[in-house]
């Protein structure tokens, strides 16, 4: 898998959304990285962690947000779904899954039928060591601003404008991982 190859795809035409997009990614990869391997005892595939942490974002330029220079017809919540597709049309489910299931800390079929998210309805939430650890990973990294770590209480007070059971998975991600 060429990593960079995949990025370059979408990407070379929008320097700028380029630029958010890798600093993001980096900075997610080398924190899923280091938590990854704090964790041996459950045996993450660190390979893995550091793909699909590059790539999770990748259906951003599909969705409208011009904050971060995305222009696409969809709305944001869809980047995660849009990156599964992208990356399962190239023969990688696997990283299309983290795609998916990473955006806030999962969202549940319940959620997107409640309050009416533009996605399939389906189970959104992250389920393997990888995934938690990639999730949970990029709550600390925005696109937008100056890119340095947030703290872990902007975290949770930014999911807690999403409800509870944001917190909670956080939570329960976080106990996950303890070394």
């Amino acid at each position: 898998m060429d990593i960079l190859e995949i990025i370059r795809e979408y990407y070379v035409d929008n320097r700028t959304l380029y630029d958010i997009f890798m600093k993001h990614s980096i900075s997610v990869r080398d924190k899923a990285i280091e938590i990854a391997e704090k964790v041996p005892h459950l045996s993450p595939d660190l390979q893995f962690v550091e793909e699909a942490s590059m790539l999770h974002d990748i259906g951003i330029f599909l969705t409208d947000a011009p904050s971060i220079n995305c222009h696409g017809k969809s709305p944001y919540v869809c980047h995660g779904f849009k990156g599964f597709e992208i990356l399962v049309e190239k023969g990688y489910k696997k990283h299309g899954l983290v795609c998916e299931r990473h955006t806030l800390m999962g969202i549940s079929m319940e959620t997107i039928v409640d309050r009416r998210l533009p996605l399939p309805k389906r189970d959104m939430i992250p389920l393997t060591v990888e995934e938690k650890i990639i999730c949970y990973a990029d709550k600390f990294f925005s696109k937008s601003g100056d890119g340095r770590e947030k703290s872990f209480d902007i975290v949770i007070k930014e999911l807690g404008k999403y409800g509870e059971d944001q917190v909670k998975r956080f939570f329960e991600i976080k106990n996950l991982l303890k070394d």
